[in-house]
């Protein structure tokens, strides 16, 4: 069965990617971010990190988080003002392919 496929514009559809150190600190910002409307969706992710932090090699557990979102701007904007680490990861991945009924679905 072939989904339908749209093109959208960069500014249609989004997913921001962030880490956090705790289960309970991505889900509270997940269901924050949701109840906002800054975003449709949150899969939550449990990752093992390793990074160069404070001229040391770092390894820790953390919470890796896939934002889906038409609010790209906004919810960079928010992300960086209650997010929890010194310097967050806030990428953004713009989607330039994806199924009509879920594009739909995620401008609300």
């Amino acid at each position: 069965m072939n989904a339908t496929k749209v093109k959208v514009s960069p500014s249609r559809g989004s997913i921001i990617i962030s880490t956090f150190q705790s289960r309970k600190s991505a889900s509270k910002i997940a269901k924050e971010m949701i109840s906002r409307k800054l975003c449709a969706c949150v899969n939550i992710i449990k990752i093992n990190s390793f990074y160069y932090w404070k001229e040391k090699i770092q390894y820790d557990n953390e919470y890796l988080c896939f934002f889906k979102t038409v609010s790209s701007a906004k919810l960079k904007k928010e992300l960086k003002k209650i997010h929890p680490y010194e310097v967050p990861e806030i990428i953004e991945v713009k989607i330039d392919s994806i199924d009509k009924e879920y594009l739909e679905w995620l401008i609300g």
